[in-house]
Formats: C-alpha cells, structure tokens, sequence
C-alpha cells in the first residue's frame, strides 16, 4: 500500500517537469513532450488506483506546473490567470482522455500481449491528442491536415513502443531477480532437508535399538520372576520399570520419526548429478565465506548420470566438503568431483589442507572421535563421517580417505551403485 501511494505521488510529480522536456512540431500551442511516455509507463505500472482517478491527478497537476512555470517568468503586475488558464487548461483534457482510453481497452491485462500493449498505447495518445487539439483549435479557424496527423501517429507510434520495451525489460528484470531468489531459496530448502534426512537415518537406527533395549530388558523380567527369587523381587521391578520407560522412548521416537519422514517426501526426490552437486558448491562457498575463509572452489563432473535421490547425495556429499572447508584454515583449494564408472558413481572431495594424520584414519570413522574444536575449546560432534560412513556401507558403497597426490591435503571418495542412489537403472 506504501509502495502504490509513493509511486502514485511520483507519477504526479515527474509528469509534469518530464513535459517540460519539449517540441513544438506544428508551430502551434501544441507540444510533444516526454510527459506521455512518462504517463504510459506509470500507468502500465500501478495496477490501483483507476487509470482515470491517476488521469485527473496528472491532469490537474501538469495544468497547474504549466500555469505556474509561465505566471513565474512574467512579472507579478502582469500576471493573468484568465490567460494562463486559458491556454493550459487543454493538456488536463489531454492526460484524462488518455487515461479513459487506456482503461476503456484495458491495457493492463493484456500485459502478455506486448504488440497489442503497443497498439493501445499509440490509440490512447492519439485520442488525446485529438481531445486537445479540438479544445485548442476550437476558439480559433485553425485546422489540423493529413501530413500533421501522420507526424502526430508516427510520434505515438515511436512514444509507446519505446516506453514498452522499456517497461518489459524491466519486468524481465524482476523477473530473472525473483527466479534467482526462488532459486537460492529452493537450495536453502533442499539444504535444510537433507540434514533432517540425515537426522531420520540416525533415529531410525535409535528406534531399532530401542526396540532391543526393550525386548531384552522383558526378557531378563520373565527370566528373573519365574525364578520366584525373593530376593530378586525388586531386581525384576526395576528391569520392568527399565523395559518400560525404554518403551516410552521408543513411542516418542517413532512420532518423531514419522514427522521427519513426512517432512522429508518431496514431490521432487531425484535430481540431475550435476544440479545437486552445484548446490553442494554455491552452499559450502557460502559456508566458507561466513567462516572467513578464502577457498577456491571446483566442480568437475564426467560421465552420464541417472538421477538420483536428492537427499541421500545432498547429506552424504554436502558432509564431505563441508568437512574439507572446516579443514582448512583460513584459505585452500577444495576439488570436487562426481564420476560414473560403469555402474557406480564416484564422489571424491580433495582439499589441500593439513591432512589426517595415519593413526587417525580407522578413528575418524568412530563415533564422538574428532580432532575438530572451536574458539572456545569445545570439540565437535563427531558423528559427521560416523554417518556418511554407515548410509554408505547401508547403500552397498565404500568410503575411502587418502592423502592427496597433488600435494599436502587429504581426499575422501565416496563409491555408490547407481542402482541403489539412481531412479530407473
């Protein structure tokens, strides 16, 4: 509503100092100016209020510029309203039988018809110009012949369509900036589900091993009281009173598992290789870029890919160089690559950071182990590669670490069949 009132007022005002811009083709009171192309285009621009509330405004406000701008330059004891008026009062006409026109064929919802936009704008500038031309010449014997009309539609012509094209580059404009935003918005999204999706993986390995929590903690109570032992009597109640509350974690899980798996359907789970391992890139660019760091990233893709499930690639691989970014310091070099092999896919992620020292490189995999702290001491979870590790044998793949042949560094490849990432192969 702000937006629409401020264009509103602008319209008002820049109308009338762009009329001023002017010619005068007939040798008459009759100006071409860039009032109307200014006009057509807010026009074309402000959906509300009616053309015709905005014709009476510019109108009024371009008669009373005009009035004031001449009655200026006169001195104050020779100043004639009647005259003014009378001389200026034609061009309100003029921007009203515009705006009548332009509602009259209504112009704004043929917007995906440029050529007939086009055709329009040159009617309603040349009803107008006829409007005001009658109110001009109507005190006077003047008249207007054929060769003037033709300067006056070939002035139309050239106003409307220049003002078109300059209209509709701009909504391509906003158009190619609100497919971006989507775009990054989109990425943010799948970025943010293929985490979830890495959560749904561990909890469901939870829930199994809730279940034989349970189930072994019953077993040990019906061993224990059919042994009718006194004095284990209070050992049974407390291994059923455990069955129990490992019962109810059990339930929570499973709710929350059942959210997640829900959140996680998407109508759109397999994607092109190639797309998913861009928003891997623009992500971890982003991702250096908030750490501080100044890394080189490149993307290296060879081979036809099937597509492949969107959030399974996006957690493994995203895990993977998001670990190569936190590797390196504060500047490096990060390849990425993505490779079909007859039937498996290879993603390898190499960095020349400090590396991985060999005593390390069987921990690495254990769960809680990291050589990873922050600012404050703090380690990291180290469950990052824990996972990438168990999805990748639980797709039948291999994951390898090795140091970098190109030099100092380390490079993690993750090797998967296609028939267990790919749709249809």
């Amino acid at each position: 509503m702000k937006e629409k009132w401020l264009l509103l007022t602008l319209m008002v005002i820049s109308v009338p100092v762009a009329g001023e811009l002017n010619f005068y083709p007939f040798q008459t009171d009759f100006r071409v100016s860039l009032g109307t192309p200014a006009f057509f285009l807010f026009l074309l621009w402000l959906r509300s209020p009616s053309p015709l509330i905005s014709g009476l405004l510019v109108g009024s406000s371009v008669t009373i510029f005009r009035m004031g701008l001449e009655l200026a330059l006169e001195p104050h004891w020779n100043w004639n309203w009647g005259a003014a008026f009378q001389h200026h009062y034609p061009v309100f006409f003029y921007y009203l039988t515009y705006a009548i026109t332009f509602a009259a064929v209504r112009i704004n919802r043929r917007h995906n018809r440029p050529l007939l936009v086009g055709a329009f704008g040159v009617a309603c500038e040349i009803a107008a110009t006829l409007a005001e031309l009658l109110l001009r010449y109507s005190a006077t014997e003047q008249t207007t012949n054929f060769a003037t009309w033709n300067q006056i539609v070939l002035i139309a012509f050239f106003r409307s369509f220049f003002v078109l094209g300059f209209f509709n580059l701009v909504k391509l404009r906003q158009s190619k900036a609100a497919e971006e935003q989507k775009r990054k918005e989109n990425e943010k999204m799948l970025m943010l589900i293929s985490e979830l999706y890495e959560e749904t993986i561990q909890l469901k390995k939870t829930l199994h091993n809730a279940e034989n929590i349970a189930r072994d903690s019953y077993e040990l109570y019906q061993s224990l009281i059919n042994e009718q032992p006194v004095s284990h009597a209070e050992l049974a109640q407390k291994a059923l009173q455990i069955a129990g509350q490992v019962h109810e974690i059990k339930k929570d899980n499973q709710r929350i598992y059942a959210g997640l798996s829900g959140l996680i359907s998407h109508d759109s789970e397999y994607m092109r290789v190639e797309e998913l391992a861009d928003i891997v890139l623009r992500s971890n660019q982003k991702y250096a870029q908030s750490l501080g760091k100044k890394i080189d990233f490149t993307l290296q893709t060879e081979g036809i890919f099937p597509l492949c499930h969107v959030f399974t690639t996006l957690s493994l691989f995203n895990n993977l160089v998001a670990n190569a970014v936190e590797a390196l310091e504060e500047q490096g070099i990060i390849r990425i690559g993505v490779e079909r092999k007859m039937d498996v896919i290879v993603f390898s992620v190499a960095d020349n950071g400090p590396g991985i020292k060999p005593k390390y490189r069987e921990k690495i995999f254990m769960p809680g182990f990291t050589t990873k702290f922050d600012d404050a001491g703090n380690p990291s979870t180290g469950i990052g590669l824990v996972y990438v590790k168990q999805e990748t044998e639980r797709l039948l793949g291999t994951v390898q670490v090795q140091d970098n042949s190109e030099g100092a560094g380390t490079v993690f490849t993750i090797t998967l069949p296609i028939s267990q990432i790919g749709k249809g192969e």
